[in-house]
């Protein structure tokens, strides 16, 4: 097992490796010069379309505009929001989160571009599901000699979502819950497997209803939280800014418990852990806004857009500034351990709690919103009668997760994660001509009305 294990991680730092973040990166430029910067010019009119998307009976679809981004975020808003950017800052120091900012105003246009594919391509299945994501643009985009590359993003969304999205996710809740509440692992995963089954049973709709007011919520609530880190430091934020900006340019020398980085390892790890938050280019969000009952594919791209602006502008910036404000960065401390040491210094006895909380509410919410994602992967590999099956695996794969050693799990599970990447950009690559013209269309069509 030690062998297989030592070439997974030969191949793990190859597929997350400079190229891989250069060809995510690129990609999003590029969508992002194409289409003339339009999803930063409007910003304001996707939370105007986000906010309109709470009701849409009368459209074609399973799921408002509204919950398709919410079903979206649940899976988004994760462990990274907490864990993965304090990762990045113990190891790239605090110009990491300047380049965690770029890699996220870079990936709304890769975001928008993936919901735009998701809904003009998308099919109905014989029970009347919506289906879509990179394998069905993929299909019906490219054509027949270009399956396999949508089978390749299938299978190894449907494997990876067991890992990243599930086992991962569980063990994440159960180890919170012992360490900040001495709640035994087993007993997390049985009420995992129970909340988990009451809600992946009901489907995509009964997800997206849950994740439509859980989501809101929890986002606001470990805002607030964070804001309250800000406000304790606030004369600190323009020296915090600054660092921030000065070292994502400079090599940053090693004080305190941190170890001192180069300007590449600000780079590297802020691109690296701004993708893994807020999955952009992943093509596992366009699954879910598929969904949405729209008949407008460039509509949806600018309600699907906010998630990587929510996701790492908003929630993951709360994570950070708490981490550089109170200098919790140079005391050695790494993972959630760094982010709950910051809340604690504003927040005594209650910090930790806090973030422990959020972590285990952000880690369920992440479980049913890649349930949806791994069963659309599944029932494009297995077709409709497998649907059910993968519910009840999905299930049971929750405590089996919460109680196991998954050091193995997480590798695989992110190794497979960064090759989904490959099939969704080639293809928005390959369908970016599509992505412009229905763009192009959408904002004439404005301009006439």
């Amino acid at each position: 097992m030690q062998w297989f294990t030592t070439i997974l991680n030969d191949i793990n730092s190859v597929v997350w490796g400079k190229p891989m973040l250069f060809m995510i990166f690129g990609t999003g430029l590029y969508l992002m010069l194409g289409l003339r910067f339009m999803p930063l010019l409007n910003l304001g009119k996707g939370f105007k379309f986000l906010w309109q998307g709470r009701k849409a009976d009368n459209m074609e679809g399973e799921i408002s505009p509204f919950n398709a981004l919410m079903t979206s975020l649940s899976a988004t808003i994760g462990t990274g929001n907490i864990t993965g950017v304090a990762t990045a800052i113990f190891i790239g120091g605090p110009g990491a989160l300047f380049w965690m900012w770029v890699t996220a105003l870079i990936g709304m246009a890769t975001k928008y571009a993936e919901a735009v594919c998701a809904v003009h391509y998308r099919e109905v299945d014989e029970q009347g599901s919506y289906l879509g994501g990179p394998m069905y643009y993929i299909k019906n985009g490219l054509g027949k000699n270009w399956l396999w590359l949508g089978f390749l993003f299938a299978l190894f969304g449907a494997l990876a979502s067991f890992g990243i999205g599930n086992t991962v996710q569980a063990n994440s809740v159960a180890h919170a819950m012992q360490a900040q509440f001495h709640i035994p692992v087993w007993v997390t995963g049985l009420v995992l497997l129970v909340l988990t089954g009451a809600v992946v049973l009901g489907g995509i709709k009964r997800i997206a209803q849950v994740a439509g007011k859980l989501v809101p919520i929890m986002a606001v609530a470990y805002f607030s939280a964070g804001l309250v880190v800000i406000i304790t430091y606030f004369s600190e934020l323009p020296a915090a800014f600054a660092l921030i900006i000065d070292s994502a340019f400079n090599p940053i020398a090693a004080t305190g418990g941190f170890a001192g980085a180069s300007i590449i390892m600000a780079i590297q790890w802020g691109v690296a852990r701004g993708i893994f938050s807020n999955e952009a280019g992943l093509g596992s969000a366009p699954i879910a806004h598929a969904a949405a009952k729209t008949s407008d594919p460039v509509h949806q791209g600018k309600i699907a857009m906010l998630g990587t602006f929510i996701d790492t502008i908003i929630v993951c910036s709360i994570t950070g500034l708490a981490i550089v404000l109170t200098g919790a960065w140079t005391t050695g401390v790494k993972g959630a351990a760094l982010t709950m040491a910051a809340f604690e210094q504003a927040l005594p006895e209650t910090g930790g709690m806090i973030v422990s909380m959020a972590q285990a509410v952000f880690a369920f919410t992440t479980i049913l919103g890649w349930s949806v994602y791994g069963e659309r992967c599944v029932e494009y590999l297995l077709g409709i009668r497998s649907v059910m099956i993968f519910r009840v695996l999905w299930i049971i794969a929750v405590p089996i997760g919460a109680m196991g050693e998954l050091n193995f799990i997480w590798l695989l599970a992110d190794t497979l994660n960064a090759l989904m990447a490959l099939p969704n950009l080639i293809a928005l690559l390959l369908l970016s001509p599509v992505i412009f013209k229905l763009t192009r269309n959408s904002l004439q069509t404005q301009t006439r009305t």
